[in-house]
């Protein structure tokens, strides 16, 4: 990819223009290796510290920091604990693993509820102290321990055998398998001594499981796609499932020169997940995938210093810095944010890490930005989510960020020139006004939809022009029949149908000639989206163009240039959480949560049709429950060659 930033001083203002132009949007894999490079400048093995004498967390006989838990918070935790007191630990059944290939059912429920029973009875048994959960944690231990897998059904394509069912002979990693492995070594650490008080088999039992099911066979394969030690580009699953693992084997490995070993290896596979990652450090799975992706790095590098006593230290490294940065710069109005491809409409990230990350890396703005988010989410009055060692790692921060400068991040306008993800809003420091969103790229992406040359547009930070998201997950999701999923479909998303003919997925389809300007007057994106359809669309050039004018309007403009136009009508589609109704002439009225738009439009060459679509799925219903509108703006009289634009202005 070749991109040119030029800075222009009109008028004492500063505008970047960046201009992209490629023959293919796919990140370049660059051989950075910044991590490996950084273990042998340290010189791993004599840095690593050959003990858990790094964690510098409470454990469970840390009593006086236990006592001082906020009362409200320590009721909470020993009442989420107490539910679980009378826990039947269930039998995964073969039916629930089979019911994926059957029905395409994931079943999340069956491996996630004695997961969050684990969870809450370790947490309140931490707070209170007194022994009354210990009989059930050797419970959820000896159930963990007598499982044929830890996984989810729907990543058993990593054994030989047949998916369906897990093969005990060829134990696999996956997500699932990291995250209650970690949790079972953090367990294993806190409560070794408690568990042999009362059995000499149960410490023991549960290290080697631990080992059998996720140490070893992470350690001693490397044909995981996901460590990235077989080619190609990883996505999220690399630092996720590496981040649990860096827990167990810190933990558990006591021979220093196989814990080196180990340590290593998940060294080297981050590498892999950072050499294909862009140097602009956006996240092309979008600000909710942010926070098991850049987030969970940071934790991971985190790690790797307290385990150095602070050599292994790479923060200062302008991607490691770029990673971080991404997210803040995409906040619309937490917990809005921008939400492309799979991602969520709204998120809280995690506010110890935003804010942790943001110290790491010496930024204000997303420390401030992470006391914001802790304020927002009304952090420390209810228990903390996520594993045992992140909340017990929140817990502990809990004096710092409660009582932190908190500022939220509304920065002025953006550009991600190797993402193509962009926008900006009316006024710097404030989420009053019209703000959006847009993006180029390419349609094979990681969770990609069809949407190359799309937007989201906000005002008063609420939504009226959306991205949808997706569904929940099923088979189908992740399968050849995904863009028979109309939430993935260009026809669904703010996009034009070109002759009849929607955007098609791969690599090949891909924006062109993307650019961007921002002064104090306006913000515009703009991008040649005729590269993501396919012959059929019997387009030469479609140039799609965003312009916030600060303080005045949103214009979405369309300049095309076809081969010839054939019998199926050409139109652009807009689909709002708003609801939408006629004005006068030339005139849709747009009424949002607290805002009212006006969008205007020629009526010579533009015929709005108004289609409520009700939201069943409880995936989308958790951001719009209400339903949503796809406006279809058909292009009329629309000829060869041509310009159509809408604008959108305050009531």
């Amino acid at each position: 990819m070749k991109s040119f930033k030029i800075f222009m001083l009109l008028s004492g203002v500063l505008i970047s223009v960046t201009t992209s132009y490629n023959s293919a949007l796919i990140p370049e894999i660059k051989e950075r290796n910044i991590l490996s490079k950084e273990a042998l400048a340290i010189n791993l093995s004599e840095s690593l510290v050959a003990d858990n004498s790094w964690n510098r967390l409470p454990d469970y006989s840390s009593r006086e920091f236990w006592e001082k838990i906020p009362a409200q918070l320590k009721v909470k935790y020993i009442c989420r604990a107490e539910e679980y007191l009378d826990y039947t630990w269930p039998v995964v059944k073969a039916s629930d693993y089979l019911e994926f290939i059957r029905s395409g059912d994931r079943r999340q429920e069956v491996y996630s509820e004695p997961s969050s029973a684990l969870n809450a009875l370790v947490m309140g048994e931490l707070v209170e102290g007194k022994g009354r959960f210990l009989n059930q944690i050797i419970n959820a231990v000896w159930y963990y321990s007598e499982q044929t897998w830890w996984g989810w059904s729907a990543h058993l394509y990593f054994q030989k055998a047949p998916i369906g069912l897990p093969d005990i002979n060829e134990p696999t990693v996956d997500l699932g398998v990291g995250e209650i492995a970690s949790d079972l070594a953090w367990t294993w650490y806190l409560f070794r001594d408690e568990f042999d008080k009362v059995h000499p088999l149960i410490s023991p039992r549960l290290k080697q499981e631990i080992m059998k099911k996720a140490v070893n066979p992470y350690f001693e394969r490397d044909d995981f796609a996901y460590m990235g030690f077989t080619g190609g580009r990883v996505n999220n699953w690399n630092p996720w499932v590496n981040y649990n693992m860096l827990n167990c084997f810190l933990i558990l490995e006591d021979d220093h020169n196989r814990k080196t070993a180990m340590v290593n290896k998940i060294i080297n596979s981050l590498d892999k997940f950072l050499n294909g990652y862009p140097d602009d450090g956006g996240c092309d799975e979008g600000p909710s995938y942010w926070g098991v992706a850049g987030s969970i790095l940071y934790e991971s590098l985190a790690l790797l210093k307290d385990a150095t006593s602070g050599k292994f230290d790479v923060f200062d490294d302008p991607l490691i810095r770029n990673i971080g940065t991404y997210f803040p710069g995409v906040n619309i109005h937490a917990p809005y944010f921008i939400n492309f491809a799979d991602a969520d409409a709204t998120t809280g990230g995690n506010p110890a890490t935003v804010y942790m990350y943001g110290k790491a890396i010496k930024n204000d703005q997303m420390q401030k930005f992470g006391a914001y988010l802790a304020q927002l989410n009304r952090w420390g009055e209810n228990t903390f989510s996520g594993n045992i060692f992140d909340q017990i790692e929140n817990l502990a921060l809990l004096p710092e960020i409660t009582t932190a400068e908190a500022e939220e991040a509304l920065v002025a306008d953006f550009w991600f020139p190797d993402t193509e993800i962009a926008g900006g809003r009316d006024t710097e420091g404030s989420f009053k006004g019209f703000f959006f969103g847009a993006k180029g790229g390419f349609n094979a992406e990681s969770h990609n939809h069809n949407d190359v040359g799309s937007c989201l547009m906000y005002f008063d930070g609420k939504p009226c022009l959306i991205d949808l998201g997706r569904e929940t997950y099923t088979s189908k999701t992740f399968g050849p029949r995904r863009y028979e999923i109309w939430t993935m479909q260009s026809g669904y998303h703010n996009l034009p149908v070109i002759n009849g003919v929607e955007q098609k997925d791969g690599s090949m389809f891909l924006a062109k000639n993307s650019k961007f300007i921002a002064n104090y007057r306006s913000v515009s994106f703009s991008t040649d989206i005729s590269g993501a359809y396919l012959p059929e669309a019997k387009v030469k050039s479609w140039v799609r163009s965003y312009t916030l004018n600060r303080g005045k309007n949103f214009i979405i403009s369309d300049k095309y240039e076809l081969a010839s136009v054939s019998d199926s009508v050409t139109s652009s589609n807009l689909i709002t959480y708003c609801r939408v109704s006629e004005g006068q002439a030339g005139e849709l009225i747009f009424e949002g949560d607290g805002f009212k738009l006006k969008m205007t439009y020629d009526r010579k060459n533009i015929s709005p049709e108004i289609e409520f679509i009700e939201v069943t799925d409880a995936g989308l219903r958790r951001y719009w429950p209400e339903g949503v509108t796809r406006v279809i703006l058909r292009y009329t009289n629309s000829g060869t060659s041509g310009t159509r634009s809408v604008t959108f202005s305050k009531m």
